[in-house]
């Protein structure tokens, strides 16, 4: 059932929530893409749990963030917000992509008992605790500095100019560029036209301003490997792409190292896009700790069991 949330500096958020038995599963998306990445794994979940999925700030069929409001803190509090609303109680099983999985890190440092009273498991896909700014994406270091360099925007003062023409619509050869390079950039060897397609146009539907805030945060500063230690006493997993030129493998490795006895789980030949890529071991997965949280009783508080005795 979809619907909005409005967070509490005004922003709404749309979300899905498709009701189900027992455990929630949250769902949280990438930069500039949005709940649909979800989809196939949300319909293989259908019926077995309870699946909330929703777009952030600034993506998909949310609002815009305000001046300030696009900080990965800021998409903290929106969980933090979202899950006090949504799930106030019973079994959670937070699972994050990408961007998703550094918003679910910004919660565990801005909000670490909610993490540790609410939360029975958790799964990083995709994603990292920083060093954003050291990635290449196989590529030369100075063409990735020209590339991602932010310009300074043209004043508006001065002479009005003559209105500029239409702007027609990009030649098929130029969408067929673009595809080719999302799908070297974002997925490996195994993929999908209509899946890059996708890919495609979440991006497009991503409001500019939000995404250019958020991009310059996780760049810039997004450093959050200490923030991990408050997920260390429930059962984690983390998930990447050996081809993952986003978030590679050894950024992976560092979030895993962080977690002393998380899974860590390398897909040979997959690239950014598990939950395209990967859908049926992504699933298998997220049941597999839905399960266990059930088995656990997702008994939350103080008198949590240590991470060893609940994964038995």
């Amino acid at each position: 059932m979809a619907d909005i949330f409005r967070t509490s500096d005004g922003v709404e958020l749309n979300v899905l929530d498709d009701r189900g038995p027992g455990v929630t599963v949250l769902l949280t998306h990438g930069w500039t893409s949005d709940l649909r990445v979800w989809d196939e794994v949300a319909a293989a979940l259908a019926g077995r749990v309870r699946v909330i999925r929703f777009d952030h700030r600034g993506h998909g069929g949310s609002g815009a963030a305000p001046r300030g409001g696009a900080t990965l803190g800021r998409l903290g509090d929106d969980l933090a917000e979202l899950i006090a609303d949504r799930v106030p109680t019973g079994p959670l099983v937070l699972v994050g992509h990408s961007m998703g999985g550094m918003a679910m890190m910004a919660l565990a440092e801005l909000h670490p008992e909610l993490v540790a009273d609410r939360v029975a498991a958790a799964m990083f896909i995709s994603t990292s605790a920083g060093r954003m700014g050291e990635v290449t994406f196989g590529l030369p270091k100075p063409l990735v500095r020209f590339a991602v360099k932010d310009r300074p925007r043209k004043s508006s003062a001065g002479p009005k100019k003559a209105p500029k023409k239409p702007v027609e619509p990009p030649s098929r050869l130029r969408v067929l560029g673009g595809l080719l390079f999302l799908r070297w950039l974002v997925f490996g060897t195994r993929f999908r036209l209509v899946d890059v397609r996708s890919v495609a146009d979440q991006l497009a539907k991503s409001h500019r301003a939000s995404a250019g805030g958020l991009r310059r945060e996780i760049v810039g500063k997004h450093s959050r490997v200490a923030a991990l230690a408050v997920y260390s006493q429930i059962p984690t997993q983390v998930l990447v792409g050996q081809l993952d030129r986003i978030t590679p493998v050894d950024h992976a490795a560092e979030i895993a190292r962080a977690m002393p006895g998380t899974e860590f789980v390398r897909y040979p030949a997959a690239g950014h896009m598990l939950p395209y890529e990967r859908v049926g071991e992504v699933v298998t997965r997220i049941m597999g700790l839905a399960r266990g949280a059930r088995t656990a009783g997702a008994a939350p508080g103080p008198g949590r069991r240590p991470r060893g005795a609940a994964r038995g």
